[in-house]
């Protein structure tokens, strides 16, 4: 399925951003030529997660279970172009899935575990994909029986990983097991994917009400790919540790990198620290990911990294919050290893402040190189030639040149996206007129000298909530408290919290005589199938809620106003 306009492909292939290359090429390659490396290696902990023993698989043998696993798909009748969704654990056979998808055409749409009916069901009637991947149970939680219900009255077939698939579901292991890998490769030869096809349409939250899906082709993932190499110094062969869901572009970020240097890929969940550091000294990890709070706290807790092995470890990504100088210097002088704070999106607008192009410790945590500015040279970085970024006025829509200005960030170029899936009204209002993406974040121009080289992240310019590096939408919650029957009115604001970046709080007018309480809201939002990660944890009682003068809510003055109350 092509969504990118062909002129865009020539344009971009003509300057040499994009080509002929595909995941499933990558592949292909290092399955060729180091087949016999270690190419994937399960959590540790798998046992205790699901009870099935750890698997660790060469480059060879990845390749020859990537064609099992197309041709059982296709021999459930999935056909190129094709969406899959899949609700899978962080295991080896989650990736091994998204690699057969791309291996024979198919377009896949993941969710995180979490997910239940409400937001699953969204994006099921959504993307409408004729296949939904889960597994039967995790952590308590009967997935395939939650997949039957809402796959019963949509045209998708319940596809069950690890065995255990229950009446009305297909064992998708027993169809692996009969499959022909050659079926797949032929399929592939017959039908091959092409570079500018969409391979992932990921989830974001923004301040509509509803998550948007974001296409992604295979030359975007291929510059992801790229970008990150450069921005982490990944070199052939290395061990990385993805510690998130493969289920958007920060954790999918390790996949293409892991690929293009023919490395190896740790996986890990959920996230345990104990099981992580265990991780990283056990498998020789050489680049990972962490959230500010877990690389703060670390190293509030010294006597933890002085028991492990950390040696291997050159560095470390982060990001989805501001991060700390103190812990960026800390990592680099205790223990040699650097931090790299980035800053992207699920559409592809990415700026990457390494260790390279930004040495100062305490400037690779305020800021971000100035990337894809006409006159602003960052020497050796492909990625600089492939974006452009400009910092715009969002009063008169005119370009800010001078430092110390507030401004929305937008961004073109290789990597950015093209417009959100099915949702022609949202893509118009994401790009201005010149065709960069609106990114909504504030930055300002920083840095000394008469051409300032950095930018300075300055706060969002929407309302969304981020807990833990995940973006929760307050309308969405909004509109699920609008059916509270004790509310007359009610809106959730994100409040500052050192460990996670924010957390919800509800701020409730209730009804008269009534006397809502936090677990009350709670579960009424659990009964709505609302994940446990979008319920607030505090709520305030108010009289009324602040709005403008086109009667909208203004979450900002509520905001000021819950934290004033919890302080007073």
């Amino acid at each position: 399925m092509q969504l990118t306009p062909q002129q865009r492909i020539d344009d971009f292939t003509a300057r040499g951003w994009w080509g002929d290359l595909t995941l499933d090429h990558l592949l292909q390659r290092n399955r060729a030529e180091v087949g016999e490396r270690l190419a994937l290696v399960d959590p540790m902990n798998r046992t205790a997660l699901d009870g099935h023993a750890p698997r660790r698989l060469t480059w060879a043998e990845l390749g020859e279970e990537v064609d099992r696993v197309g041709a059982a798909l296709l021999g459930l009748g999935l056909v190129k172009d094709d969406i899959l969704t899949y609700q899978t654990p962080n295991f080896v056979d989650t990736v091994v899935l998204a690699l057969a998808c791309s291996r024979i055409g198919l377009i896949i749409s993941p969710v995180v575990m979490p997910y239940r009916a409400h937001e699953l069901g969204y994006v099921l009637d959504t993307v409408r994909p004729k296949a939904l991947v889960t597994v039967a149970r995790f952590a308590g939680h009967d997935h395939a029986a939650m997949a039957l219900e809402l796959c019963a009255a949509r045209d998708c077939k319940v596809l069950v990983l690890g065995g255990d698939a229950p009446a009305g579901a297909v064992d998708l292991e027993a169809a692996i097991a009969k499959a022909d890998p050659a079926v797949a490769a032929a399929y592939h030869d017959a039908q091959p994917t092409q570079p500018g096809e969409v391979y992932t349409i990921f989830w974001t939250s923004g301040t509509e009400a509803r998550p948007k899906g974001v296409p992604r082709d295979q030359n975007h993932w291929i510059v992801n790919a790229e970008m990150v190499t450069e921005a982490a110094d990944i070199r052939e062969g290395e061990v990385l540790l993805n510690p998130f869901p493969l289920v958007n572009i920060g954790s999918f970020g390790l996949v293409t990198p892991w690929l293009l240097n023919r490395g190896t890929l740790v996986l890990h969940h959920p996230f345990d620290l104990p099981v992580f550091l265990g991780q990283i000294a056990a498998e020789k990890v050489n680049y990972t990911i962490a959230a500010p709070a877990i690389l703060n706290a670390l190293l509030k807790t010294p006597g933890l990294l002085d028991s492990v092995d950390l040696s291997s470890l050159r560095a470390i990504g982060s990001g989805s919050a501001p991060l700390s100088p103190w812990m960026i210097e800390g990592f680099a002088d205790r223990y040699g290893i650097e931090v790299c704070n980035i800053y992207g999106s699920n559409e592809g607008a990415s700026l990457f402040s390494d260790a390279r192009q930004v040495p100062d410790h305490h400037d690779r945590a305020r800021f971000f190189p100035r990337m894809g500015v006409k006159g602003i040279d960052w020497p050796g970085s492909r990625s600089s030639a492939m974006i452009q970024t400009r910092l715009i006025d969002l009063d008169s829509e005119t370009e800010i040149t001078e430092p110390g200005r507030p401004g929305e960030l937008r961004f073109q170029g290789a990597a950015t996206f093209g417009g959100y899936w099915e949702n022609p009204e949202v893509t118009a209002n994401a790009f201005d007129a010149d065709g960069f993406y609106r990114t909504g974040d504030l930055f300002e121009i920083a840095g000394d000298g008469p051409d300032p080289r950095f930018y300075r992240f300055v706060g969002r310019c929407k309302d969304i909530i981020v807990r833990g590096g995940v973006n929760i939408s307050p309308a969405e919650i909004d509109d699920l408290l609008a059916g509270h029957p004790e509310l007359k009115e009610a809106a959730v604001v994100g409040l500052p919290d050192e460990r996670l970046g924010e957390r919800m709080c509800v701020a409730a007018v209730p009804q008269e005589g009534a006397a809502p309480t936090l677990d009350a809201i709670t579960s009424f939002l659990a009964d709505q199938g609302v994940a446990v990660f979008k319920l607030p944890e505090q709520i305030v009682i108010v009289d009324a809620l602040p709005r403008n003068a086109m009667n909208k809510v203004s979450r900002r003055h509520l905001r000021e106003t819950v934290i004033e109350m919890l302080a007073g």
